[in-house]
């Protein structure tokens, strides 16, 4: 597969919506495919949380993507037929500008310094790298989970630029529900001593607070079926009860494992800049109501939602295909049926493939 990994630099102020702005930024994407000869044939993947460009193995990089089947020659998402682009997003931690990175007017790591950023900063920085490759309409924009914000963001913001997206278990706006679990993982982490108001090192960072914060998260993304059926109440060891404090239940040491991976390769400023990036985005507020928020979309719309998802759930995506609909827009929509929660997209490829396949090659009109 013809695939590659790109930094590209911003040689221009970007203003934020927070007021702020942020210069030279660099942009890390991975690009999958060949560009045809009018540049129609691109589509853009915008990944979640804590996602990366790494979407699929590509020539400098043979380890898996975090989409690897579904992403490729023959797959869903096809990279005989289509020019695939994924960029890491604004705020993040693995390529692109983030608070890890250097502020190149002080020389040091921006840490708290960095601004804060919204959904729609991401994707304004996105579509100056669009530009920059000369693309003036992708294909086709898909994102699961906040990549599915980027999407509708993307849709309300750039109607003319996409002709179809699809967005994969996601929502116009956090819950109430999820706003607790994000602010609960934020106060993990800055109340881990090794916080240091930000300004940790490689080798001192607040470890515990961040795989607290990744604990809490990922049992947002299970279902009560898939954490049941894997784990139920099952001990580590056939001798019953120890009555300690160990970890004696094997669902405690598969969460522990989940958190101690996790901080090994991801930062604890990026978690914090870009859950509050989730928690900000809410399109009724930004735009006074969905209907207003959806009329100048153009794209072909397909929403997927998940039976067992309740962290973006299917009443959520309801709400924004019935305010598609009345506008009359042409839209699609599926829930499928899982048991695996919001990680389903990660897991069951088959039953994203069968829908979003069809969808990426049918005909435009």
């Amino acid at each position: 597969m013809n695939s590659t990994y790109h930094k590209f630099k911003i040689n221009k102020d970007i203003a934020l919506e927070c007021g702020s702005s942020l210069d030279e930024i660099i942009v890390a994407y991975e690009t999958y495919g060949t560009l045809n000869a009018d540049n129609s044939n691109a589509i853009l993947i915008c990944h979640a949380l804590t996602g990366s460009s790494h979407v699929a193995q590509n020539d400098s990089n043979n380890n898996d993507g975090w989409w690897e089947a579904m992403v490729g020659p023959g797959k869903a998402i096809d990279t005989s037929q289509f020019f695939v682009i994924c960029s890491n997003v604004l705020g993040s931690c693995k390529g692109t500008t983030g608070p890890s990175q250097i502020n190149p007017k002080t020389n040091e790591p921006y840490a708290l310094t960095f601004p804060i950023i919204t959904i729609g900063d991401m994707v304004n920085v996105q579509k100056v790298l669009i530009d920059s490759l000369e693309i003036k309409q992708l294909h086709a924009i898909v994102g699961p989970s906040m990549g599915g914000m980027q999407v509708l963001q993307w849709a309300i913001r750039y109607p003319a630029m996409a002709k179809k997206c699809v967005v994969l278990a996601s929502s116009s706006s956090l819950s109430a529900q999820a706003l607790a679990f994000g602010t609960i993982g934020r106060n993990a982490i800055v109340s881990d001593k090794l916080f240091q108001d930000g300004q940790y090192t490689a080798t001192r960072f607040p470890k515990n607070g961040l795989g607290i914060a990744r604990m809490i998260g990922h049992v947002t993304y299970l279902s009560k079926e898939s954490i049941t059926q894997k784990f139920g109440r099952k001990l580590q060891a056939d001798t019953g009860y120890g009555y300690n404090l160990d970890q004696e239940f094997q669902v405690e040491s598969y969460l522990m494992h989940q958190g101690d991976k996790f901080v090994e390769q991801f930062d604890a400023n990026s978690y914090l800049y870009l859950s509050k990036a989730l928690g900000y985005f809410d399109l009724e507020k930004e735009y006074g109501s969905l209907k207003k928020a959806f009329e100048p979309i153009q794209a072909q719309l397909l929403f997927i939602s998940i039976s067992s998802d309740w962290l973006y759930s299917t009443e959520q995506s309801k709400a924004m295909v019935r305010v598609c609909m009345n506008l009359n827009k042409d839209v699609s929509f599926c829930d499928v049926q899982s048991d695996y929660g919001h990680d389903a997209f990660l897991i069951e490829h088959e039953k994203f493939g069968e829908l979003i396949k069809p969808f990426l090659e049918s005909k435009y009109d």
